[in-house]
């Protein structure tokens, strides 16, 4: 029976300072050399990620809030608006909020007005683009910093999109109806053979409630938001103290330690 590990990546796999334990690294090579497959699940685009899939080399990566799937160099799904729509939220983005920083993705490339690209840690390989003449390629999603979630909301109801809002930030990403992690991970369950029923999730933000409560096992570390930890199945430790490597040791990997107590 195939099983599949399914974790975000920020504050949740990664510690706060953004960095893998080793004893998260071994937990998910044991969990591997078992034959249980690896994605990760992560609102951040393709490009922001990367460094980590080259890190973690997981077996499939849905990225960009759900609208992304990728197994290798492979693009195996994606949700996208049409050219059309993405240059009309831009410009409406662009009226609300003149000075705001626009990103949009289109598959592994981003386009962004900012004058700061090489300085970012997450999207020092994006595409310098100002949205003074149309993008030729419709998003998988458009992020924009915004005064308020009013704003926001007003955009994302005018253009009848999917409003995400992100944790303790200013920026909100716009996606087609029907996008993000649930329509991801049905697509991905269906690609692999594997049942809901045999995916424990990890996560800790209001955009993994969807995925907790869908998946056969949902686990929230112990930092996740009172929302995660409510729709949770089971809670685990928190990011600083490895909760999904801890997770994965009790569950997937307690008959490799008691076997090895016989020796």
């Amino acid at each position: 029976m195939k099983k599949l590990i399914l974790t975000d990546l920020d504050h949740t796999l990664l510690k706060t300072d953004g960095t893998v334990s080793g004893r998260t690294l071994e937990a998910l090579q044991r969990c591997r050399q078992k034959g249980v497959l690896f994605a990760i699940a992560t609102a951040r685009y393709w490009i922001g990620a990367e460094r980590y899939t080259e890190l973690l080399k997981p077996d499939y990566e849905i990225t960009t809030d759900g609208t992304l799937i990728h197994s290798g160099d492979e693009c195996i799904y994606s949700c996208e608006f049409t050219a059309d729509e993405t240059n009309a939220i831009a410009a409406a983005l662009l009226k609300a909020a003149p000075v705001s920083e626009i990103t949009v993705a289109n598959g592994k490339t981003v386009y962004w007005n900012s004058k700061n690209i090489a300085e970012s840690e997450k999207l020092h390989k994006a595409v310098y683009f100002e949205y003074d003449k149309p993008l030729r390629c419709g998003g998988n999603k458009i992020v924009a910093e915004l005064p308020s979630e009013d704003i926001a909301r007003g955009i994302a109801d005018r253009f009848g999109c999917k409003l995400q809002c992100y944790r303790g930030e200013n920026w909100y990403g716009f996606m087609p109806r029907g996008a993000g992690k649930i329509a991801a991970i049905n697509a991905l369950a269906d690609k692999c053979g594997i049942s809901l029923a045999d995916i424990v999730s990890f996560g800790d933000d209001k955009n993994d409630i969807d995925m907790l409560k869908m998946c056969g096992t949902g686990v929230a570390v112990a930092n996740a938001v009172q929302e995660v930890l409510d729709a949770a199945d089971e809670v685990t430790a928190s990011n600083d103290e490895d909760g999904v490597a801890l997770w994965l040791e009790r569950n997937y990997l307690a008959d490799d330690r008691e076997h090895s107590c016989l020796f």
